[in-house]
């Protein structure tokens, strides 16, 4: 049978002894008794049945902290429970953000199931609350939302604080969004979901082994889902609470370039236009700040952007999409149409003493909308409407966790006023609705596109998020850096958005920051052509990023990476239906196909698109197909279509597995139903494979009313003979009439091939036992010395002959002491990250965290000088006792260069000490080499 059984919704069965732990697992069936907890009152169980109570006992931590009884209640589904300290915290308790519809969050269900886990709340005398949950040995843990770092969390601590993170590093412990979140994988491959739904700053501790902890100032809700039996279980009952990812229009599902920025409509349309002359797939270009007129939002630059509906227009004749972006930001200048209706229509942040809230961004002091009230959102939704009338076809939010120049905290007062609605929280300060913001204004974007044309899907891309987001945006990874660092934690940063509710997301590709070099871009392309979203960005002042800017063997990488998408599209397509309908992931970790399988639970160079393994390399010296990849345990052959290289990540089929393609196009646009489709087929060791096949128009929403073909093929080893055919369809479109090519993949790449008509069976003859093991090895053979020919992407050396300029385009590790740095010298000689040791605090841009509240000092933020390049010209590793340092000097012009020098001193190593100078190297006589 093809339909795949119902997943389990009641809590998996455990027993475990119980730990001094705050809870219990049992067996669903045992008595479960009648108290709070050992010696204690606590509130009754809002649920009927009580669960087992927590181990009492545990200090209140520092003596602050009083321990609580939970009390909790049924929600949502079978498996899925809210707990609340207290029946007081309970009522108090402000709307959920995070639920597609809060009233889910607040309404019991019938049944007869009680949690498995119990949480332990702490709450301190002032009202700030900690809850813990202590989940046996072994387990694992994922989520988190959007965190660099490892894929597996354990070990690590995330605060939920929306930050304009440029060029963050490893251990940043806030980023762009925030996901109160957190998916545990325990040792027998179940798996629970906890969500702390709170929107203020959120302390997500994982440091303990198997122990969850979230601190929070005020209280709020914990919903557990599960356990259930596999992690896509519980991501499925997530969607049920958060909704799912919006049906995206299928082109936005094809190749994205920008850059900070194209600016004039001529180089717009050659970009674009170079795309089709060289064959290179791409569906959309995207226009950054610099289109507008003195960064003013909802405006176009007289001079370089004349005539945006005419440029659409071109643009739309060669296949290719147009996006904008808009910021929260509106220029405070009487006079600005923006502005003047904001006003008028009262629709401004406040600061305490009730006067708009003026802070410095792009444009100059701005004031910032109130997205927490319906009357702000229609306001903006409107001009959204009008704006898209010039051809916009999708709109990019960003800046909107809100970022504010020239600030300590890079964001608004926490005392600015909110007078939010009453459905989403009331009135209150900006802390309880700083992590929303975004999420919010991408809620009101998404609105005025629907708006402006209801017959197509919107597409919002947003910087900042929430959990919850997925309903109205896509989101990217931010401010990344070009290095393979950075290109390494692009693969668990998807996952993890994807682990988190958001399938709809990548990095940019090439790193934003800095210059890539044709290895590194071409490398980032091959994989990042096979994320849910892929798009190439790079900032203000680097060297071009397009996929021929890196000579003819990364441009043909590039080209093969990008054909490789555009033939998967009808694959991934799928997926995004599927994650649409049922809250999938479309990328996961490779777990997610054995999750009982613990060597595969911090797998960080490999991801699934359903049954789609896709395996890559991070490492500069060493392709793909030169490492060692850790496999599910099953059947999973190899395959490609004639395209392998050593740039490009190696595909494998899960045995089981039906995998439609088709055929290489250039844009979306280019495509027909009618066209030719193509199966990959690998059986598995009962001789069956199944898959599904999801086609609409690509567009709107008579998807919804049936309007759609959902194919379900199967094939079936009988006797030799292979069958393929239509198992069943739904929707009320017919079967188009055209070609089908049938490969059943054999191994080693190898694989017999027939053609028919889709909807017809078609039959294949399986060669023989003995010639099959002859045609596998001689497939491997061919592969192997195709790849042994073909010349992977030079990589750009550094010039010779200086001391250290070797070390000019990497990162550098100055570690001594107490401290440890990141510099990045080709990047204005940022410190990207300072830990000091003792104290275990981790800096970015001057960085200082205080109880999870990360302030910086500006002092590294983009304030590279009078350069923004630095050649590496000494560098001292500690050796014997001598302080480690790093010199770099930069060209300012006129012959001077300015110098600068980071050490950590030999005989203070608390002191990180940072000299700057500037001195003469090529000027004329008589200019005395000065240097101040």
């Amino acid at each position: 049978m093809l339909a795949t059984p119902a997943p389990t919704r009641s809590p998996a069965s455990l027993r475990l002894a119980p730990h001094y732990s705050r809870f219990r697992f049992h067996h669903q069936r045992e008595s479960r008794g009648t108290g709070t907890g050992a010696g204690a009152a606590g509130p009754r169980c809002r649920g009927g049945t009580t669960p087992p109570a927590a181990a009492a006992g545990a200090a209140a931590e520092e003596g602050r902290m009083a321990e609580a009884a939970a009390a909790w209640m049924r929600v949502l589904e079978e498996g899925v429970f809210r707990f609340d300290t207290s029946e007081a915290a309970h009522a108090a308790a402000g709307p959920s953000l995070s639920f597609a519809d809060p009233r889910l969050r607040e309404a019991p269900r019938e049944g007869a199931d009680a949690p498995a886990v119990v949480p332990a709340f702490r709450v301190a005398a002032g009202g700030a609350q900690e809850v813990v949950l202590k989940l046996p040995s072994g387990t694992s843990f994922y989520g988190t939302g959007e965190a660099s770092g490892p894929l597996e969390r354990t070990g690590k601590r995330v605060f939920t604080w929306n930050t304009d993170a440029w060029g963050f590093g490893p251990g940043t412990t806030s980023l762009y969004q925030s996901h109160p979140w957190v998916l545990a994988v325990l040792p027998d491959g179940k798996a629970l979901g906890v969500l702390a739904d709170t929107t203020r700053r959120c302390e997500i501790d994982l440091r303990q082994e198997s122990t969850i902890k979230f601190s929070a100032s005020a209280a709020y809700p914990v919903i557990t889902f599960g356990p259930f039996s596999t992690p896509s279980d519980v991501m499925t009952s997530l969607s049920h609470a958060i909704g799912t990812v919006s049906m995206p229009p299928k082109w936005s599902l094809g190749y994205h370039q920008c850059r900070w920025s194209y600016d004039s409509s001529e180089k717009v349309l050659k970009v674009v236009r170079t795309f089709r002359e060289k064959g290179i797939p791409c569906d959309v270009v995207w226009m950054d700040i610099d289109y507008m007129d003195g960064f003013r939002c909802f405006t176009f630059d007289s001079n370089r952007f004349p005539d945006p509906k005419s440029m659409v227009d071109d643009l739309h004749s060669i296949g290719c999409k147009a996006i904008w972006m808009l910021d929260p930001g509106i220029k405070k200048e009487e006079g600005y149409f923006v502005y003047d209706s904001g006003s008028k229509n009262d629709v401004w942040i406040q600061k305490a003493d009730g006067s708009p809230f003026v802070g410095e961004v792009w444009p100059g002091d701005c004031v910032f909308p109130d997205y927490t009230t319906e009357k702000t959102r229609a306001w903006w939704a409107s001009l959204v409407k009008e704006f898209i009338s010039n051809g916009v076809d999708g709109i990019w939010n960003d800046m909107n966790e809100p970022a504010v120049f020239k600030t300590t905290t890079k964001t608004m007062p926490e005392s600015n006023i909110h007078r939010g609605d009453a459905d989403i929280g009331g009135v209150q300060n900006h802390s309880y609705y700083h992590n929303v913001y975004g999420m919010l204004m991408a809620r009101s974007t998404y609105k005025g596109m629907a708006m402006g044309n209801a017959d197509k899907r919107p597409f919002v891309l947003t910087r900042a998020g929430f959990i919850g987001s997925q309903r109205y945006a896509a989101t990217w990874t931010g401010d990344n850096l070009s290095n393979w660092e950075h290109l390494h934690m692009s693969l668990p940063m998807v996952l993890q958005l994807g682990l988190s509710g958001q399938p709809l997301s990548g990095p940019d590709i090439g790193g934003f920051a800095g210059n890539a070099t044709p290895k590194l871009f071409g490398r980032w392309m091959g994989v990042g052509a096979l994320f849910p979203f892929s798009r190439g960005h790079t900032e203000t002042g680097s060297i071009d990023h397009e996929p021929w800017s890196f000579g003819e063997e990364c441009e043909e990488v590039c080209r093969l990476a990008l054909l490789r998408r555009y033939r998967l599209l009808p694959h991934i397509y799928t997926l995004f239906y599927q994650s649409h309908t049922k809250g999938i992931p479309v990328a996961t970790p490779v777990f997610f196909a054995d999750s009982q399988d613990p060597e595969l639970r911090k797998v960080e160079t490999s991801f699934l698109l359903g049954p789609l393994l896709v395996c890559a390399s991070t490492l500069p010296d060493k392709g793909a197909h030169e490492c060692a990849h850790k496999l599910p345990k099953g059947i999973w052959l190899p395959f490609d279509f004639a395209d392998s290289h050593p740039d490009l990540p190696v595909l494998y089929l899960q045995g089981g597995a039906i995998l439609p393609v088709g055929r290489p196009i250039k844009h979306v646009g280019e495509a027909s139903l009618e066209d030719d489709l193509t199966l990959f087929i690998a059986l598995d060791e009962n001789g069956k494979a199944e898959g599904v096949l999801f086609e609409d128009a690509g567009d709107g929403y008579t998807f919804t009313k049936g309007d759609y073909l959902l194919t379900y093929y199967i094939a079936e080893l009988h006797s030799s003979v292979v069958t393929v055919k239509v198992f069943k369809s739904e929707g009320s479109w017919n079967r188009p009439k055209r070609n089908l090519k049938i490969n059943v993949l054999l191994g080693g790449g190898a694989m017999i091939s027939a053609d028919g008509v889709d909807g017809e069976e078609i039959h294949l003859t399986m060669p023989p036992e003995s010639e099959l093991s002859s045609l596998v090895a001689a497939s491997e053979f061919e592969h192997k010395k195709r790849l042994e020919m073909i010349q992977p992407i030079p990589d750009i050396d550094e010039p010779s002959g200086q001391e250290g300029a070797e070390l000019s385009k990497i990162p550098v590790d100055l570690k001594s002491g107490e401290w440890s740095l990141k510099v990045v010298p080709w990047i204005g000689g940022r410190i990207l990250s300072m830990t000091h040791h003792p104290s275990d605090t981790q800096w970015l841009h001057g960085r200082i965290e205080i109880n999870g509240y990360e302030e910086y000092s500006g002092t590294e933020y983009r304030s590279a000088g009078c350069t923004e390049e630095y050649k590496v010209i000494r560098m001292y590793l500690e050796q014997s006792g001598e302080e480690e340092s790093i010199c770099m000097e930069g060209d300012i012009g006129g012959g001077l260069v300015l110098q600068r020098q980071i050490s950590i001193l030999k005989d203070n190593p608390k002191i990180v000490q940072i000299e700057s100078s500037i001195r003469a190297r090529s000027v004329g006589a008589g200019s005395g080499g000065f240097s101040r």
